[in-house]
């Protein structure tokens, strides 16, 4: 099969077989150095797809990757870890067998305080058996899809890091997200709209590019409801007089860039998200606008309901966005850091997201993209077995020592836990999973070897998981 810069190029056979000069075919294409432009493109995502083809490991068409950030640190021990022990000990100190064993890990939170019970229940699911506590009802009729990591671990108790940690491997955020490396590598298959996308936020290096070349970064659109601004032509404008502009603003760059050398990262950026903005006046509007979506669809997602319908927009548009080809399209849901108060914290960020995480997986599930499409689930750290404050309304404090995420799609396989915490949940004691080697295992679930997907930088070729990452080969059916 052609590459996608090739059957672009290819449709110009129909200005005949007989020699063209290059100024007649960018006439007779009626787009003049704007056609250069849109090939340069091409071209460039056709090299991010050989660079991740490379790496391939299976022959499954390169999919996409949904990741459902919650931001502020869900609890473990009261989502998806379970805690018989912690139940029984409420209220008391933490056993000296226990603390003794962690006291000096830096991944432990605050460590050996007042132990709390926790106040949400615990049910099995599905034919699997999967445990799941009532916070998540809906998504709780995915379980046999899901595929729970109980031993996330890295060191830092501190939001902002953990968060960087998570998404780019680094606790300074100095090093590519996850999304620009996948773009970087595979390319995207929709050149008008941006291959990666990020719904609702966060702090920028979570969607930054790094020192890959700038045009990988994340585009941010803060409300789901309202798209990408600015999307329209003001008033006497009209397409060929924009594609005129745009010709003349690279005409003009383009002297600049001679100066500048080739180099210029953030120059290439800038004028190549021009481009690309003339794209999305095309494209956008119908992929973001979800009006065309069925009542029924809506419901499905809680778009009608105003607990859930934020959340829900962000994630119906993420199956829409999937659909056309958008490599990395990362969703936030804030609202998990519940230092008082966790029984109505918990609540309140769980109804957010529950029904539309269900929906999204459902949809997926129908419409044949989950297979090709790896959903994730998680925040940038757990919480800690012990009480922070009243007991009355308490809460819990940051513990990055164990944690839980869970996968589901794209060749894994659901209905399984993989590794697990301690007796009470303070620390991964078995089968321990790095940030590294969750992005190693993203990337495995894409097809690609992360070893095959490199970049100069500084003297060193850097590669997506810094100094490599372990692939969770058990995760996968």
């Amino acid at each position: 099969m052609r590459s996608r810069a090739e059957r672009f190029t290819g449709h110009c056979g129909r200005f005949g077989a007989a020699p063209v000069s290059r100024r007649a075919l960018l006439q007779r294409s009626g787009l003049g150095l704007g056609w250069m432009a849109a090939s340069s493109m091409l071209a460039a995502e056709s090299a991010g797809a050989k660079r991740g083809a490379v790496g391939r490991q299976d022959p499954r068409p390169v999919g996409s990757v949904i990741l459902l950030f919650m931001a502020g640190g869900p609890s473990h021990v009261d989502t998806f870890d379970p805690k018989p022990e912690l139940m029984r000990l409420d209220g008391q100190q933490t056993p000296q067998s226990i603390s003794e064993r962690f006291e000096l890990s830096a991944t432990m939170g605050n460590g050996t305080r007042t132990l709390m019970a926790s106040p949400f229940s615990f049910r099995r699911y599905g034919e699997s058996g999967l445990p799941v506590s009532n916070l998540f009802p809906w998504t709780a009729q995915h379980a046999d899809r899901l595929c729970v990591i109980r031993s996330m671990q890295h060191e830092t108790v501190i939001h902002v890091p953990g968060e960087y940690v998570m998404t780019t491997g680094s606790i300074t955020g100095d090093r590519p997200s996850l999304g620009a490396w996948s773009v970087y590598g595979l390319g995207s298959e929709n050149q008008n709209l941006p291959g990666f996308i990020v719904l609702g936020g966060g702090p920028r290096p979570t969607y930054a590019s790094g020192f890959l070349p700038a045009r990988y970064q994340g585009t941010q659109i803060p409300n789901a409801g309202t798209g990408l601004a600015d999307l329209k032509f003001p008033r006497g404008m009209s397409l060929s007089k924009r594609r005129q502009q745009l010709d003349l603003i690279r005409q003009l760059n383009h002297r600049l860039t001679q100066r500048l050398g080739p180099q210029d990262s953030q120059l290439d950026a800038r004028l190549r998200s021009y481009e690309l903005a003339f794209g999305m006046q095309m494209s956008a509007p119908e992929a973001f606008d979800l009006s065309g979506e069925t009542r029924a669809c809506q419901r499905l997602y809680g778009v009608d309901q105003a607990a859930t319908a934020e959340i829900g927009r962000r994630c119906l548009l993420a199956r829409r966005l999937v659909e056309r080809g958008v490599r990395f399209i990362q969703v936030r849901v804030e609202g998990w850091d519940s230092h008082a108060d966790l029984l109505g914290g918990h609540t309140t960020a769980a109804a957010k997201c529950d029904q539309p995480i269900f929906g999204l997986l459902t949809d997926l599930g129908r419409r044949g993209l989950l297979d090709s499409t790896l959903v994730v689930w998680g925040g940038e750290f757990g919480r800690t077995p012990g009480v922070e404050g009243k007991r009355d309304k308490g809460g819990r404090d940051h513990s990055p020592g164990g944690f839980t995420v869970w996968m589901a799609g794209s060749g894994i396989k659901g209905g399984q836990v993989i590794g697990a915490t301690d007796e009470v949940g303070y620390t991964a004691v078995e089968n321990v999973v790095r940030p590294c080697d969750l992005h190693a295992t993203m990337l495995h679930a894409l097809g690609v070897d992360q070893r095959a997907i490199g970049f100069e930088h500084h003297g060193r070729r850097e590669i997506p998981t810094f100094n490599g990452g372990r692939i969770v080969r058990e995760a996968f059916a």
